[in-house]
């Protein structure tokens, strides 16, 4: 591609592009970029909300340039305060290393690993070394002011909630991170465009060429109106079993469809058209059983596909269902209380979750929708069928 058809690919889905003249020059004096993306290990898992920057980042990787990605393990010991109306609670080393491990095995599914195309560093290398002094000289360079123009401290300040003085260092540090990186440019979801602008202030004030930044639309959830967020338990997460990732996506409202197939599956308006000609449940099928397919490998969405509607479209059970024996779950008991017997399967968080799917009219037995906790089972001659919510079936027997 010519410079200007490379800005106009990088430019394709984003919300919020700054510095994309600078990017332009760089470009036409056939400079080789560096982009960053920095992800803090908060977390084990990856969400499809990662899957939109991740998928940013793979481009640039694709027009030949160079992806750096962050693993912000110091970082993570802050917590970035965007977005949030309290401090993030402390992970220890030896979970923010294994989160570390989990993310980077994940992010692979999206980018091209191959050392020439990514760098994958962790901003430990520089700030276990810095000294009290250097983190004062690095706080000079922005001002309590400065920091309340972001939308969030604003609010917590308004109301009264406690900002710690560690969490205004935060986007120092996301910025500092830009500095030693020499990034040209930083990707991110909208929500961190403060972050990402004071990193290009201090590539000034180093004397460096400030990079552009570009930010991401934030993806929403299953409810199609807030942030995907494991906090709101509104997410997919990249190491869901296909069963669950296929009939999560099966449940997001129409709407919201047409996001995940722009943002997940990054397709054209042309493709997109031809797409909304199709009845909205088709559709969506195909969505599921293309994201399925990314990450369970060919055939697993068209599996899922058809045990879905065997399921919902005609009636029928999950041919792939757990099966238990009932003398295994009871020790050998005649009856037994249905609370116990599923929690005996450990296809359960807990025997409180499954009292409220009971109580919730959520779950059957072979077919009888059952609202007891309290319900006691006989041992069965033949075979029991339970279904708890609208994915999980197991056999009895």
């Amino acid at each position: 591609m010519s410079p200007a058809e490379q800005l106009t690919a990088m430019k394709a889905r984003t919300e919020k592009f700054l510095g994309g003249q600078d990017i332009l020059e760089r470009l036409q004096a056939g400079k080789k970029l560096r982009v960053k993306l920095g992800v803090d290990p908060t977390r084990p898992d990856l969400t499809f909300g990662h899957m939109v920057v991740l998928n940013k980042l793979r481009q640039f990787q694709d027009l030949g340039h160079q992806a750096v990605l962050i693993i912000g393990d110091y970082t993570t010991r802050i917590g970035d305060p965007t977005g949030r109306s309290d401090t993030r609670p402390v992970l220890t080393e030896a979970e923010i290393n294994s989160n570390a491990q989990t993310y980077l095995e994940q992010a692979y599914r999206i980018l091209d690993k191959d050392p020439a195309k990514l760098e994958v560093i962790r901003n430990s290398q520089w700030f276990g070394s810095m000294s009290f002094l250097d983190a004062l000289n690095l706080s000079r360079q922005m001002t309590v002011a400065q920091m309340l123009v972001r939308d969030d401290f604003a609010k917590r300040h308004e109301a009264g909630t406690p900002i710690s003085i560690v969490e205004f260092l935060y986007p120092l540090l996301q910025g500092y991170d830009s500095v030693m990186l020499k990034a040209d440019l930083e990707i991110g979801g909208s929500d961190q465009l403060f972050n990402m602008m004071v990193g290009r202030d201090l590539q000034q004030n180093a004397g460096q060429p400030p990079q552009a930044v570009l930010g991401m639309p934030l993806l929403v959830g299953l409810d199609g109106v807030k942030k995907m967020s494991k906090s709101l338990g509104n997410y997919i997460a990249f190491n869901e079993n296909p069963k669950d990732m296929f009939g999560k996506i099966m449940s997001i409202p129409d709407a919201t469809m047409w996001v995940y197939y722009e943002l997940l599956l990054e397709l054209s308006a042309t493709e997109l058209t031809t797409l909304r000609t199709l009845h909205p449940m088709e559709a969506k099928k195909q969505l599921a059983t293309r994201l399925t397919d990314k990450f369970h490998g060919a055939g697993a969405g068209l599996k899922e596909r058809q045990e879905f509607e065997t399921v919902f479209s005609k009636g029928g059970t999950r041919s792939d269902m757990p099966s238990f024996a009932w003398k295994d779950l009871t020790q050998g008991a005649t009856d037994f209380g249905l609370v116990d017997l599923l929690a005996g399967t450990q296809l359960f968080p807990s025997k409180k979750e499954i009292r409220r799917l009971i109580e919730g009219g959520a779950v059957k037995v072979n077919e009888d929708k059952i609202s007891d906790p309290a319900l006691r089972l006989t041992a069965p001659t033949a075979e029991l069928i339970i279904q708890a919510g609208k994915r999980t079936f197991i056999k009895i027997v």
